[in-house]
């Protein structure tokens, strides 16, 4: 047999493979780890561009829904000049926001306003794209990419069932809050605010028109109710509904009674409209009896609210021609300090009040449905109200459910009687 030779390896190739494989991993990881930092960096943009796309559609949609178009749908110029606010206001909301480390421009932001599935501009859309496409990549640049585009949109609904489009009985019922406890009869000038079983506005007193009796139909109602003789006139309503608010009450509401409370501050139980399959849409008149002149109780709430005790309140913008849409200027009493002299999209003037069915009303009615919201901006000029006269109010906004609205109602703010909402992203 011939003797085995060892072949003997030369010991510098040991472990040569485990430092390949290592090297290997190494750049397989750093790779994946620098592609993560730029894909991170991508999807932060890309949050960040859909907030400012949120942010700037709910602004635009409530100028919209303040701006009084979705109650007059066919009004064009009304129309237009709404929606070139709106369009303004979005772009400015949007640039205030950073996307990708740097504040929007103008030109990254993209308002539309498509048309709703009602066919009508009383269900007003508004759509804003924001698009950044100079996005700069850190370790892609070794692949040539050395930018990436982020874009994102939004669609924010003003949503309005009182449309002349539509079909009745398909409309959601609307459940504002904030909503202040006066009973609206269902009575304008030349005939009814709303169509008691659609919802659909038929009054005469336009967008932008004064109302000039805006007053409690009884000083006491715990008698007889009085028919209103006037239109506006209306019935104070019960706690059962309106709750007097306990919190963030103003300084000037101490020694309020309990309706005092409820016009001067938020109660935020919903006032629902609509059939009541869902939620109750009837409210209670308020039939106790009080030793005080509801008017003059009226006028001192109302005062309050509107910051208007020393003739300092919010107005109504007279510069801005035509008008409607409406503009409001905030006045030396407004709380937000910044904002006095400024134009204003919210105002504590603004407010919501429930108009009901009159047609059931007695003498001894206790309870009343729901049709409908009108959205008033009280003490337009800025002024006191009158102790002993009518409110000093402007219609800015209709609502109307009717008493055919069903399913799950649509809740609305403090702000306005037209729910706003973000519909897609």
């Amino acid at each position: 047999m011939r003797p085995r030779k060892n072949i003997s390896r030369p010991r510098g190739e040991r472990g040569v493979v485990i430092l390949l494989v290592a090297i290997f991993l190494l750049f397989v990881v750093g790779a994946m780890a620098v592609l993560a930092i730029d894909v991170v960096t991508f999807y932060t943009a890309r949050s960040e561009a859909q907030l400012a796309a949120d942010g700037a559609a709910l602004a635009g949609a409530r100028v919209l829904a303040n701006s009084g178009m979705t109650s007059s749908p066919t009004d064009i110029v009304l129309v237009s000049n709404a929606e070139n606010l709106a369009s303004g206001v979005a772009t400015q909301v949007a640039i205030q926001n950073k996307v990708g480390g740097r504040l929007l421009n103008a030109p990254e932001v993209n308002v539309g306003f498509p048309v709703s599935a009602l066919g009508t501009h009383s269900d007003a859309l508004v759509t804003v794209k924001i698009t950044r496409n100079d996005l700069p990549t850190f370790f892609a640049r070794i692949w040539g990419r050395t930018h990436v585009a982020v874009s994102a949109s939004a669609t924010a609904e003003a949503y309005n069932p009182s449309g002349g489009n539509l079909v009745v009985g398909s409309g959601a019922p609307i459940a504002p809050v904030c909503v202040k406890p006066w009973l609206i009869p269902n009575k304008d000038v030349s005939g009814a605010i709303f169509n008691v079983s659609s919802g659909a506005i038929t009054a005469s007193t336009t967008v932008g028109s004064p109302v000039s009796s805006l007053k409690p139909a009884c000083s006491d109602c715990s008698g007889s109710l009085p028919t209103p003789t006037q239109p506006w006139q209306f019935y104070p309503a019960g706690q059962t509904s309106f709750p007097a608010p306990t919190q963030s009450l103003q300084t000037c509401s101490a020694g309020f009674n309990s309706y005092q409370l409820s016009v001067a501050g938020c109660v935020q139980t919903p006032i629902a409209c609509g059939d009541g399959s869902v939620v109750s849409s009837t409210v209670d008149i308020d039939r106790l009896a009080y030793a005080t002149d509801r008017t003059a109780d009226t006028a001192a709430a109302v005062n309050c609210l509107s910051h208007s005790l020393n003739n300092n309140g919010d107005k109504v913008d007279t510069s801005t021609v035509p008008s409607p849409p409406l503009q409001f200027v905030a006045g030396a009493d407004n709380p937000i300090t910044g904002a006095i002299g400024s134009n204003v999209l919210v105002s504590d003037s603004l407010v919501t009040v429930p108009v009901f069915d009159d047609t059931a009303l007695n003498s001894t009615s206790s309870t009343v449905q729901v049709i409908g919201f009108v959205q008033l901006f009280i003490n337009p000029d800025g002024n006191p109200s009158g102790a002993a006269g009518p409110i000093n109010a402007k219609v800015v906004n209709y609502s109307g459910c009717g008493t055919t609205a069903t399913g799950r109602p649509i809740l609305g703010t403090g702000a306005s009687a037209i729910p706003v909402r973000l519909i897609s992203r």
